[in-house]
């Protein structure tokens, strides 16, 4: 009589198992600009849109608007060089208000009513983004405005984890007991690239307009798609300029960094496929 066949379930390891609930995450980032934030309607606008965004899902904001305005009632300059902000003692003090409460603590509320269980944070809790001082360049001192060092991608999904949302002002800290005014495209850039080293990420700019305009006075022509090279050749001949540059820097670095797929739009298009321009390699 032949021996009867044996057949075994060999069970994967926790680390393959792991490895595979990693491969199979996705997330989608949301920056929102100052401009959006700072319009009531078209704020409310982009949280129903980031609300029907589908799994897991984190804001960054913006609000610099806010807190020029907000400075300027307290008789406080605000200087601007190349577009980011001389962050001095009692701008520093301004900014830490203004981004990580004002503005931070409302959008977390708005969104608590639209049943999504937020939770505002900046760079310093939990020690999830950490910076330092930015070094004087060409004679410019920006003063307390913070340089990414790392993003702690393993305590932001350990929050997801657990059904949070994470609403992240443009602040950092250096460790060492300051905070650090931090761009928020940069924040966003950054974070996306951290997760996206365990996650599929999407990371979507929104800002007031509808996409990256070939015209900036014409709404209508968004260029659908970026390249590295359309976009050396978009800047050169200055149909991409200003503060749109370094939206664009950071997204490209964003997908060399292995960021999925960037997008650029405006709030009434955050969630419709094809809405916006793609910047992709």
């Amino acid at each position: 009589m032949s021996n009867p066949t044996v057949f075994s379930l060999v069970w994967p390891d926790k680390a393959f198992s792991e490895s595979l609930q990693q491969m199979e995450r996705k997330i989608t980032i949301v920056k929102v600009g100052g401009a959006v934030v700072e319009d009531s309607c078209r704020l409310s606008v982009l949280l129903n849109g980031f609300c029907s965004i589908g799994g897991d899902k984190l804001l960054v904001h913006g609000g610099g608007r806010r807190a020029t305005r907000i400075a300027s009632s307290l008789g406080i300059e605000s200087r601007m060089v190349g577009g980011r902000r001389i962050t001095d003692e009692a701008m520093l003090e301004v900014v830490t208000m203004v981004y990580g409460g004002l503005i931070n603590k409302n959008i977390v509320a708005l969104l608590q009513s639209r049943g999504i269980n937020a939770a505002g944070l900046t760079g310093a809790d939990m020690d999830i983004i950490r910076s330092h001082r930015r070094p004087v360049t060409g004679g410019i001192d920006y003063g307390f405005v913070g340089d990414v060092e790392r993003v702690d991608s393993n305590r932001l999904f350990a929050l997801i984890g657990q059904g949070v949302t994470p609403v992240l002002a443009p602040l950092t800290h250096d460790g060492k007991g300051s905070m650090l005014n931090t761009n928020a495209d940069t924040i966003a850039s950054q974070t996306a690239v951290a997760m996206a080293a365990e996650s599929e990420v999407t990371l979507i700019y929104c800002f007031e307009k509808p996409g990256v305009l070939a015209s900036p006075d014409d709404d209508t022509s968004v260029i659908p798609s970026i390249t590295p090279i359309s976009f050396l050749q978009q800047k050169a001949d200055g149909t991409i300029s200003g503060g749109m540059i370094p939206k664009i820097e950071n997204a490209l670095r964003a997908l060399e960094g292995g960021v999925k797929k960037v997008i650029i739009t405006n709030p009434e298009s955050l969630g419709h496929s094809g809405a916006g321009t793609m910047v992709s390699l």
